[in-house]
């Protein structure tokens, strides 16, 4: 313990800061691309068409039932076979880690947002539907304006732990050799043989960015209490 040195870590800030920054992009990117896309699979999971709800299912179904590491392996190594096949070139097509990273967690989020918006959107009563088709309102009205907001408010707290765990999640994108938080703290970590002091860092940071929201949903789980 006395041969510690932290002062690689200042040194290497700005860099760090900037894997930090991907990072949070990353999570932000992902959580309003699955926010939207699972909204849809929600409103497909509740439809009365069964070819679509089963589909939708079935997606949802999938993707919760396979790690996102595997994921992630998949749409970088195979896809662009897949889209070779498809397309008779002579090479496979470069996705590239940046935009594999991005798509991967959006279609991967978007089935646990699905059962998150599926949950709110049930949780309202039958009766506020009942009630806009009354006023004649059409159904996309209806979800638009009565029940989306609604199941929206009723679900921020689960959608807001379900970002903390998208947060942590994102470290994963390192096995793409993305300069994430991680990858960065690694590449820095490696080249100066300071591994305890690097990784020690990262997980301060991954605690106290992961409390913090924590303690915001606790807020507003007890905020939401009150309204009802």
């Amino acid at each position: 313990m006395n041969s510690l040195d932290f002062s690689a870590i200042s040194t290497s800030l700005p860099y760090l800061m900037g894997g930090l920054g991907y990072t949070v992009q990353l999570t932000v990117i992902a959580c309003l691309g699955g926010i939207f896309f699972g909204t849809l699979l929600a409103l497909a999971r509740l439809s009365s068409i069964k070819v679509l709800s089963n589909v939708a299912a079935g997606y949802v179904n999938l993707m919760r039932s396979i790690p996102l590491i595997l994921v992630i392996f998949w749409f970088y190594f195979l896809v662009p076979l897949v889209l070779q096949a498809i397309t008779g070139a002579e090479r496979p097509p470069q996705i590239g880690a940046d935009r594999s990273a991005y798509i991967t967690f959006i279609m991967f989020e978007a089935a646990f947002f699905c059962e998150i918006m599926r949950a709110g959107i049930q949780s309202i009563p039958k009766g506020q539907v009942g009630a806009a088709y009354a006023l004649g309102l059409t159904y996309g009205q209806t979800m638009r304006l009565v029940v989306l907001p609604q199941a929206f408010r009723n679900m921020l707290p689960v959608l807001l732990t379900q970002t903390i765990i998208l947060f942590q999640d994102t470290s994963l994108v390192y096995v793409l050799s993305v300069t994430d938080f991680l990858g960065a703290a690694s590449k820095i970590a490696q080249r100066d043989s300071r591994l305890v002091e690097m990784y020690s860092f990262v997980a301060v940071v991954y605690l106290v960015i992961c409390f913090t929201l924590s303690m915001t949903v606790k807020a507003l789980q007890k905020k939401t209490q009150i309204i009802r």
